[in-house]
């Protein structure tokens, strides 16, 4: 791997750069009209104006990422998360172009990437299952569906993610309304209406397992991420390790995303996600086939650089580590720094007046914006990620909540604020929380 082209814009293309070059490969940066200005424009050996302001004309577009290889010399390529990194069809064409595509092989992609499928395979594998059924296409089908599972059920997009193309159904008068938006919705999101059922976890807690695999068959875990803390399926605030987590418990959710990611041949890093009841069962939801938004937290408790592992492993490499050499210390925090209000959680676009960024001891800053960069509306409204480390789960939570009081923004609106008060409610502070605490505790709407 010589040259590393990255797909993608804002503090992930800005992250793999910094540690491409550390390894000695030449980074070529992408970017929209809108993104000239970008940091990871800034950062990169090299630069591309792969179209216009809309991701579907620029971020989305096969041909103008293959044509910005060409005329740079990139021989691989590194999808980063969000837009085509889990598209299937990029990572074949990449690789059908003689590149290297970092991140698992299509095939494998393809089988995770249907969430009914993958319910499949991990039943195959053993992983704990939630009762759950294929695709339903019929009004009849999800209500003989619905009876024999037992409300409350989730119908949920096969293709879907983020959050979208998902319903809760608490008894028979939703189902007709719910199944037929549920299934509009992923029509519209996600280009099919196939959509499935399955049982519903009151109050459950939403734990990912991180896993690292080589091409020489070698997988292992890295432990868990408590992602509980969301806002309609959005994660807000991440760590690791999670709170109520045992080492019992540890052991038998990273065999099983293990299994399951043998059984795919499944190669690079990869998240499998569960979710746990209050009786400490847990059980399988999806598996992202990149690197997710809050690896940093692992990093942090696990010591190395996710990214450096990722592209070690596209080039061939072996695992430098095998699973009992995995140790953990300490607890790490991410909040997630959106430019958005922080009561209607709109999104706030606009100039960026002053920016004044947290640091000291213990604080890492993952972002692409600075003072005098002008956030465009046109993608995600996350712009930054604060983590912090602790020796305990109180020190880092100290920590953050001193760095989110010295990082100063304005010009634009944020979340910070909503952070603070998470961060010292007795809940937070007592672990006490699960995957509707903001929507049903926080902030009071006792909706499901």
């Amino acid at each position: 791997m010589k040259k590393l082209l990255i797909a993608n814009r804002g503090e992930i293309a800005v992250r793999v750069i910094r540690t491409a070059k550390e390894m000695g490969i030449k980074t070529v940066a992408v970017h929209s009209e809108c993104d000239v200005d970008s940091l990871h424009v800034h950062l990169a050996d090299e630069s591309v104006c792969i179209g216009g302001n809309r991701s579907s004309q620029s971020y989305l577009n096969m041909v103008s990422l293959l044509s910005a290889c060409e005329v740079t010399g990139a021989d691989a390529v590194h999808p980063g998360f969000g837009f085509l990194s889990e598209r299937a069809e990029f990572a074949e064409v990449v690789t059908k172009c003689g590149l290297n595509f970092v991140g698992p092989t299509a095939e494998s992609m393809r089988k995770m990437g249907s969430k009914v499928e993958a319910r499949k395979i991990a039943a195959i594998a053993g992983v704990p299952m939630l009762q759950g059924t294929g695709i339903i296409e019929t009004l009849a089908d999800a209500k003989k569906a619905a009876k024999d599972i037992g409300y409350p059920i989730l119908i949920k997009a096969s293709n879907g993610g983020g959050g979208r193309g998902m319903r809760v159904v608490m008894g028979d008068h939703e189902i007709e309304q719910t199944f037929h938006s549920a299934r509009s919705e992923s029509q519209s999101a996600f280009g099919s209406p196939d959509v499935f059922i399955e049982k519903f976890v009151m109050r459950p807690r939403h734990i990912e397992i991180q896993i690292l695999a080589d091409k020489h068959g070698n997988v292992i875990y890295l432990g868990e991420r408590e992602c509980s803390l969301q806002r309609r399926h959005q994660k807000i605030i991440e760590e690791a390790l999670s709170p109520v987590m045992t080492p019992v418990i540890r052991k038998k959710m990273g065999d099983a995303a293990c299994n399951l990611a043998r059984s795919v041949g499944y190669e690079g890093l990869g998240t499998v996600e569960f979710l746990m009841d209050d009786d400490m069962k847990f059980y399988f939801m999806e598996m992202n086939t990149r690197i997710q938004v809050e690896h940093p937290v692992t990093e942090e408790v696990v010591g190395f650089d996710l990214v450096r592992e990722q592209l070690k492993v596209a080039s061939g490499e072996k695992l430098s580590i095998t699973q009992e050499q995995v140790r953990y210390t300490g607890h790490a925090l991410e909040c997630r720094i959106n430019a958005e209000d922080p009561h209607t959680f709109t999104p706030c676009p606009g100039l960026i007046e002053v920016y004044r960024p947290p640091g000291g001891r213990r604080v890492r800053l993952d972002s692409f914006v600075y003072q005098g960069y002008k956030v465009p509306p046109f993608y995600d409204s996350m712009m930054a990620k604060l983590i912090t480390w602790g020796e305990t789960r109180e020190d880092a939570r100290k920590t953050m909540i001193r760095a989110l009081q010295e990082f100063e923004i304005k010009g634009i609106k944020t979340n910070i604020p909503l952070h603070l008060r998470i961060l010292q409610h007795p809940d937070f502070i007592k672990a006490s929380v699960y995957t509707k605490w903001i929507e049903e505790d926080l902030l009071g709407a006792k909706k499901t």
